[in-house]
């Protein structure tokens, strides 16, 4: 009798078995996608990516709000790890400040990839105005309605290529605060991320014509000839292209 019931559990297992299978959902990858300092998730509408992803992927664009007073890049990116779902395998996307703040969550949680485009992965990659302001920090003394205002004009004089998206990237760069964007300044001024093993695996994507954070200081992964600070939207077909590659999509 007790090998009779024996053979029935051993054989009700084996059927079911396939059943628990197919009820357990496949765990998803979430791609989490951080914008410049005077973008928004629009910088990253002309990807067309995220349109090939299946129900395996999840995606979320990250919105920044006024960071509190004295933040820093990497308290900042501490303060979004709520809003990530680690029990998912993780990819971070960046661009420029975006970037900086992914460069900083890759070293906090595991990710199963990390790409950064027209950014820096560390304090060395940061151009000499940059370093040489922490030293002696000129933009304390500049209003933050001055440093808005001088992005707006600078911005398509330093990166001319901005002008084939120049409704967009107005637009992103208006709705920012003049106390979002001295508080921004100041956090990539004092910004103090040093490269380690981490680093090194951060896929970078950079263009030879950024100005903004020129490409001779830059380790980078895969180089966009002529493309500017700005290639998120001015180049997107190549930068698609290299995601999609990296993602194995």
């Amino acid at each position: 009798m007790i090998k009779i019931v024996l053979c029935l559990l051993f054989a009700f297992d084996l059927c079911a078995q396939p059943l628990l299978n197919n009820t357990i959902p496949k765990a998803k990858t979430a791609i989490y996608l951080f914008p410049g300092q005077g973008a928004d998730e629009r910088i990253f509408d002309s990807l067309k990516f995220l349109k090939k992803l299946d129900s395996s992927y999840s995606f979320t664009f990250i919105n920044y709000g006024l960071p509190p007073k004295g933040s820093t890049i990497k308290s900042m990116a501490q303060s979004f790890i709520s809003e990530i779902d680690t029990s998912s395998q993780v990819i971070l996307i960046g661009v420029s400040l975006g970037g900086m703040i992914c460069s900083e969550l890759n070293e906090i949680i595991n990710t199963k990839k990390t790409i950064i485009i027209s950014s820096a992965k560390n304090r060395t990659e940061l151009p000499f105005r940059y370093r040489f302001q922490k030293a002696i920090p000129i933009y304390k003394f500049i209003p933050g309605i001055i440093l808005r205002g001088g992005a707006k004009f600078l911005q398509p004089v330093v990166e001319p290529d901005r002008k084939k998206n120049k409704a967009t990237f107005k637009s992103m760069l208006a709705a920012k605060s003049a106390k979002y964007m001295k508080r921004s300044v100041a956090m990539i001024i004092k910004w103090d991320k040093i490269e380690t093993e981490k680093t090194q695996k951060i896929v970078h994507i950079h263009g030879t014509n950024d100005h903004t954070l020129p490409i001779k200081k830059i380790k980078v992964t895969h180089v966009i000839g002529e493309g500017s600070h700005m290639m998120t939207l001015t180049r997107f077909a190549e930068i698609n292209k290299l995601i999609e590659f990296e993602l194995n999509l």
